[in-house]
């Protein structure tokens, strides 16, 4: 244990690069991190850092073995991720991951869920990169598009998102309903900045109007969104969030191939503790209402 303390300063003295940095990181006096430090490079035989004004900075065989330190903080970090999830009762911090744009249709279930069991601190976390489960970033993560493949993890379906194309009332009372596909062509749409965007919903838009009726472009969901609703021009949204809106009007059919499957995404070692479990059955049965 005394050498994985020496090691574990190591660690910290080279993330810091100064020995007080260390000390105040690790909660001990600055005189045990060189104490250390001087140990364990003794024990190896071989220098660990090269001392200088400014610091501390590894050297060779010490990059080495904070590489190994470095996997070893990593699997500490996963065993806490996984230890935090464990427990028979709901109670407890419980992180759920998703899409930002997903959050409409996922906070009031999550919501819902707080509120019948107090017991437990919910951190709602959004964004583009996927959290890494096998770490213990989250505990439950909802993803959009093909079924998630990681090793590891456990995979549910939740829903099927339906696309369509939406316009306010007010714009349609300005350029009137349009009359089939062949109409679009005549009309204004709101819809993505990119050009490529590979959407299928976007790709079938771009067979048949020209990019200059595109009149307002954005990067995010929402945008599009409340540009529609201000009636700016036709835009594709998930008729689950277009039902929120009752000044929207549907424009044509939803598409088979304009649809996005919903993923529940567990790790295998949290997913049979009783917060998650219950968490995924209160999304499982709000879902059956999502239309």
């Amino acid at each position: 244990m005394e050498a994985w303390d020496e090691i574990r300063t190591a660690f910290h003295v080279a993330r810091q690069g100064t020995v007080s940095g260390a000390a105040a990181e690790l909660g001990v006096h600055h005189a045990t991190v060189i104490r250390h430090i001087d140990a364990l490079e003794g024990r190896l035989g071989t220098k660990l850092f090269q001392r200088h004004a400014r610091g501390y900075t590894p050297t060779e065989a010490g990059r080495d073995l904070l590489q190994v330190a470095q996997a070893t903080d990593d699997q500490f970090t996963q065993l806490v991720g996984r230890l935090k999830g464990r427990g028979d009762s709901v109670t407890g911090e419980l992180v759920v991951t998703s899409l930002g744009l997903l959050s409409p249709l996922l906070v009031p279930v999550i919501a819902s869920f707080q509120l019948a069991h107090p017991g437990v601190v919910t951190r709602y976390l959004t964004g583009e990169r996927l959290f890494r489960l096998e770490y213990g970033e989250a505990h439950i993560a909802v993803r959009a598009g093909p079924a998630p493949e990681q090793p590891d993890n456990v995979v549910q379906k939740l829903f099927t998102s339906r696309t369509a194309l939406f316009a306010s009332r007010d714009y349609i009372e300005r350029h009137g309903m349009p009359q089939g596909d062949a109409d679009l062509a005549g009309h204004f749409f709101v819809g993505a900045d990119a050009e490529d965007n590979r959407a299928p919903y976007y790709q079938w838009l771009r067979e048949r109007v020209s990019r200059d009726r595109v009149v307002f472009r954005a990067t995010d969901a929402r945008v599009v969104k409340h540009a529609a609703l201000r009636g700016v021009g036709l835009a594709f949204l998930p008729l689950w969030e277009a039902a929120q809106h009752p000044e929207l009007v549907q424009v044509g059919e939803s598409r088979t191939e304009w649809e996005a499957p919903l993923w529940l995404v567990t790790h295998v070692d949290l997913h049979r503790t009783a917060k998650v479990q219950a968490l995924l059955k209160h999304l499982k049965t709000a879902a059956q209402d999502w239309g």
